[in-house]
């Protein structure tokens, strides 16, 4: 029954949350574990969603709308109405495939920058759904590469920390107006 945070997948002229940019400190402050999953809470989650709806995006962590949670969105399918989104409350990965793949990333932080990032390419991930109830799943590809983007985002680490060709993110990046000295990179 996830039918309480269903929210409809369309544009808002005015998204509920704002969605804050790479050099904003609130994207790198590690997120605190939720202990208490309420009504409020699901009110978050049908704001994040659609603030990331509203932003043509696949994705949405609590710190990426200025919120110290371990929350995430997910909806690889914006387009398909009877798709439903994923929800994840605290989640961790309990396992990654030694098998890496590289494809291109972008996020709603740091908007108009597309760039290759190599993650596993399967996780399995467990965490909490908006009712409270443990979950476990095991994914592959596209999923798996958004649910690990997003779980960066609940330890301050943006996809651009992870790129490894410094050139073409500085390009990318001062093409967008954003600092070259806001990447933190993790290798």
């Amino acid at each position: 029954m996830t039918s309480q945070i269903l929210v409809e997948k369309k544009k808002l002229k005015t998204p509920p949350l704002q969605v804050h940019h790479l050099g904003d400190r609130v994207l790198r402050q590690p997120a605190k574990r939720i202990s208490k999953i309420d009504d409020s809470l699901r009110e978050l989650i049908r704001q994040m969603l659609q603030t990331m709806y509203s932003e043509d995006g696949i994705g949405l962590a609590a710190p990426q709308v200025g919120l110290n949670k371990q929350l995430l969105v997910i909806d690889i399918d914006p387009e398909e109405a009877s798709t439903e989104p994923l929800v994840m409350i605290n989640p961790t990965i309990h396992s990654a495939s030694k098998s890496q793949a590289v494809d291109q990333e972008g996020c709603l932080s740091i908007p108009g920058v597309f760039l290759d990032v190599q993650r596993p390419d399967a996780i399995e991930v467990s965490f909490k759904n908006e009712l409270g109830r443990p979950q476990k799943l095991k994914v592959n590809d596209i999923i798996a590469r958004v649910i690990q983007h997003e779980m960066d985002h609940l330890n301050g680490v943006l996809f651009v920390d992870r790129v490894v060709n410094k050139v073409a993110l500085s390009e990318a990046l001062k093409k967008q107006g954003f600092a070259v000295g806001d990447v933190k990179p993790i290798f």
